[in-house]
């Protein structure tokens, strides 16, 4: 019988941010060490671990191989069908999910490298700056490794640490702050109150990465959504960091939060009122030249996006357009949006979209009584 240390090959975790869509995926740790917060259930009953780094390496090494492989044959311009090897269908299930790793990751022109699962710096700092001087090694022309991180980790490590994993070439760590509130916080468990998150965002920048910080509109309910939007601008303008990335709440069944909403003890924001609690986030940004992201499917409006300050005004025009619009016209577009039928408010000038849009929303019996029930719904499908 195999024992716990023994390397059972290539493993993949479940999660990456989206801005991670074409990075090669190394799972350094198994699901997440604090795996208590309300509003997720990604690793429920899921037990946290920190892989080896011999097996860490030995998934590297794999991959290397495998990228090696699929290099000469596209230099011989061989056939997508002829690129698999012909020994291909009888390899263990993780040697072929390493091998599809791999040919993904050619194809997408091996620029970056994502550490899973939910917070690779748990890791001992000498082992993490030994796995990126092996990944740096064997890939030298990637461009960019990054990881999510908790703030509390963050710190627990020293500034020297940082900088060591810095200089070994962790380019970007992504914070799930969510909110600045500490009543938000508390109620959520996150685990970490507003002050760490500000000191540990700070210290990732002394180190010289780039930051990635998120924000959730929605988080705090209805109780909380101006605290928890005037508190996390607050927090953001305090730490200026890279990217301040937007990520809309979702409830899904299996969460705390979810029980919250059912026994009265929170009570769920819709789309618009979220679009509401956004645009007051950003209209509290200040001094700051943060780039905002919209990069989550959840998020009602993906055209909120520009670098603070000069295009504050452009990011906020779409929200202001939408919440200028009558509620039937809104009912339309978050059917659209929730659906798949829109991408961006514009969309709605689209008379054969917006067609599209109205009899999905006729054909799932949604009204003005309804829709914020049917996109809270919709939003569980993308978690």
């Amino acid at each position: 019988m195999k024992s716990a240390e023994d390397y059972l090959g290539f493993e993949l975790g479940p999660v990456r941010p989206p801005s991670e869509a074409e990075s090669l995926k190394l799972r350094v740790t198994r699901n997440c060490p604090w795996n208590k917060c309300r509003f997720c259930g990604l690793y429920r009953g899921k037990k946290f671990s920190i892989r080896p780094l011999s097996h860490i390496i030995k998934d590297i090494d794999m991959i290397r191989k495998h990228v090696d492989y699929i290099q000469r044959a596209m230099e011989l311009s061989v056939e997508y069908r002829r690129i698999v090897p012909t020994d291909y269908p009888v390899w263990p299930e993780n040697e072929k999910m390493a091998f599809q790793s791999a040919l993904k990751w050619c194809r997408n022109g091996m620029k970056s490298i994502f550490l899973q699962d939910a917070d690779a710096m748990t890791v001992r700092p000498d082992d993490l700056v030994a796995l990126l001087h092996h990944v740096r090694k064997a890939f030298p022309r990637v461009e960019r490794v990054t990881s999510y991180a908790r703030s509390r980790s963050i710190m627990r490590i020293s500034d020297e640490d940082m900088v060591r994993m810095a200089d070994a070439g962790l380019n970007r760590i992504h914070i799930g702050m969510e909110s600045g509130s500490d009543e938000v916080l508390g109620f959520v468990n996150k685990g970490a109150d507003k002050k760490t998150h500000i000191a540990a965002g700070r210290k990732v920048k002394r180190s010289g990465m780039e930051l990635s910080e998120y924000f959730m509109p929605g988080l705090g309910g209805k109780q909380y959504s101006e605290e928890n939007a005037r508190e996390t601008a607050d927090a953001m303008n305090q730490i200026a960091p890279d990217f301040i990335r937007i990520r809309t709440l979702a409830v899904p069944d299996n969460t705390d939060l979810f029980q919250d909403c059912r026994n009265g003890t929170f009570n769920r924001l819709g789309d618009v009122q979220m679009v509401e609690e956004l645009l007051l986030f950003l209209e509290n940004l200040d001094g700051i030249s943060s780039v905002v992201k919209s990069d989550q499917i959840l998020n009602l409006l993906e055209e909120v996006e520009g670098r603070l300050p000069d295009d504050k005004e452009r990011m906020t025009e779409p929200i202001r357009k939408f919440l200028a619009m009558e509620p039937e016209a809104q009912m339309v577009f978050i059917v659209g949006r929730r659906t798949g039928v829109f991408s961006k408010l514009d969309d709605m000038n689209n008379p054969e979209l917006r067609n599209q849009a109205v009899i999905m929303g006729k054909t799932c019996r949604v009204n003005l009584d309804n829709v914020e029930d049917f996109a809270a719904e919709m939003r569980k499908r993308f978690i």
